[in-house]
């Protein structure tokens, strides 16, 4: 829709609003909002009809699930991976590089998660893709899309690493830069997808994420105020907060299917696609490690899983009931709604904690 009306906007009137950028977000999140409720009772059908006994169970998970979640459909991840997709086609300018990267990322992701779901349902078992498998896939998805990253953006911030409260630090990674960036986009697709094991859990957490992810695409974009809060100035990247909106538009959606009780879960499709746009997006503003705190709550639930492997490889003992960390309250007997609300809090706070490193010197 930008790019049909774009030569317009030059005439001025009432499409001149379309070179804006805050405009164009804010339509893109209303869009995708209203695209995910439309196509999401379809969608939830046509998964009902061909998941007849609905998304497999883990035997050694919480013994509720066996009884709250058995036959909820899963894959509901498409329903907010193609709303996000079309409103960004509709909505940014696709003469920018950046766009296409994200766009390659998190639909790549996603169809990783989608043959990932795919076999756990053919085959009624929670193991679905080879590990290994969907690492290589992961990270050769993540290689292109940092190399093509690294192309697209002016040295030395190419290959250089920001770090957060030093603002005039930058460190230079070379060609290091390359694994390092698909580490980073692995890394968030893979902790996203720990951590939606409840319903409504892992969404919030992406949507108060893209929202962040938002702003600071806006600010790192925009050279006046990259230079007043001394951040890095990467030309063009504003018009990922297009993309930010569509996914924070397509998250509410979602959440209107996936609030306690789910209707539909989102699955590997949703998960991975989702954790790997936020890598992505933070490689290419140059907030790899900003990441880590915004997304602090994705980062505790992945540590709790390492933790426990650990622990438990080298002494027998497990430090927690069952990881992810959320199993754990729940074994403790927490009800499920007050672990998601309060998962909320924390990611809330940790994003605020995030997006106060934009200000510190």
């Amino acid at each position: 829709m930008y790019n049909l009306l774009a030569p317009l906007a030059e005439d001025g009137g009432i499409f001149n609003l379309f070179r804006y950028l805050t405009f164009r977000t804010g339509a893109a999140i209303l869009f995708s909002l209203f695209l995910t409720l439309l196509i999401g009772p379809m969608v939830i059908r046509v998964l009902k009809r061909l998941q007849r006994e609905g998304q497999p169970i883990r035997d050694d998970g919480p013994q509720s699930h066996l009884v709250t979640k058995k036959g909820t459909p899963t894959m509901g991840g498409l329903m907010f991976l193609i709303s996000a997709a079309i409103t960004t086609l509709l909505w940014a300018d696709l003469t920018n590089g950046f766009v296409w990267i994200v766009l390659l990322v998190t639909i790549g992701y996603g169809m990783i998660g989608f043959g990932d779901d795919f076999l756990k349902l053919t085959k009624r078992n929670t193991k679905g893709l080879p590990g290994r498998f969907k690492l290589i896939a992961q990270g050769l998805i993540g290689l292109i899309a940092a190399y093509c990253a690294m192309l697209l953006t002016p040295a030395p911030l190419s290959t250089g690493l920001a770090v957060p409260f030093l603002k005039e630090v930058l460190v230079p990674l070379g060609w290091f830069f390359i694994p390092f960036a698909a580490f980073v986009m692995v890394g968030a697709s893979n902790a996203v997808n720990l951590t939606d094991g409840l319903d409504g859990l892992a969404i919030v957490p992406v949507m108060i994420a893209a929202a962040c992810f938002s702003l600071i695409a806006y600010l790192v974009g925009n050279s006046v105020f990259a230079e007043y809060l001394q951040l890095h100035f990467v030309p063009r990247t504003g018009e990922l907060a297009v993309f930010c909106g569509a996914l924070c538009g397509a998250g509410l959606g979602f959440l209107w299917f996936n609030a306690p009780p789910a209707m539909v879960f989102m699955g590997d499709t949703g998960s991975l696609s989702m954790g790997g746009a936020l890598g992505a997006i933070s490689v290419i503003t140059k907030h790899e490690l900003v990441l880590a705190i915004i997304g602090g709550l994705f980062v505790l639930e992945t540590v709790s899983v390492v933790v426990q492997v650990v622990s438990f490889k080298t002494t027998g003992r497990r430090v927690f009931m069952m990881a992810p960390l959320h199993h754990h309250f729940e074994k403790k007997g927490w009800a499920e709604p007050t672990i998601v609300i309060r998962f909320w809090i924390i990611a809330a706070v940790l994003a605020l904690i995030g997006l106060a490193t934009l200000k510190l010197r």
